[in-house]
């Protein structure tokens, strides 16, 4: 049965497996480096969930954000990913049930993410969750 824990330290094994995880996630970002990594997990604003399949093997990883602003808590589930060779058995749904209970924990109002459309998988998991797509629009600012 996969395995679901919070990353409290940077390991070469930790690097190892996001430099074979994020490709899958991004093509046009880099995977983090150990200091950007250490700052991840050291940060009081984000939990880092990984998941392990039987044999130990880091398969996946979801990123918690959590901020407190005027109207409450808020927290925003980031950069979820299952291994390719380990998609289909559950993984992403047990990262995001961690990733809603350590929410609710915190006293979280509400968890927000956004996904792709073709991620037909993935979107068909949110809704099974419980998420409710919302009518919004998305606003983003790049800096070059």
């Amino acid at each position: 049965m996969p395995s679901i824990s919070l990353a409290h330290e940077v390991t070469d094994e930790l690097v190892t497996a996001f430099a074979r995880l994020i490709p899958q996630l991004s093509s046009s970002n880099p995977p983090p480096t150990r200091d950007e990594l250490v700052a991840i997990v050291d940060s009081e604003a984000s939990d880092l969930f990984i998941a392990r399949d039987e044999d130990g093997q880091i398969v996946g990883s979801l990123t918690l954000a959590m901020f407190l602003i005027p109207t409450g808590r808020r927290a925003w589930i980031e950069d979820v990913v299952v291994d390719g060779d380990a998609r289909g058995q559950g993984i992403g749904a047990l990262l995001n049930e961690a990733a809603l209970d350590r929410a609710r924990e915190a006293g979280a109002k509400t968890v927000d993410l956004t996904s792709r459309p073709s991620r037909e998988a993935a979107n068909r998991l949110y809704l099974r969750l419980g998420f409710e797509q919302r009518e919004t629009n998305v606003y983003r600012y790049a800096f070059s």
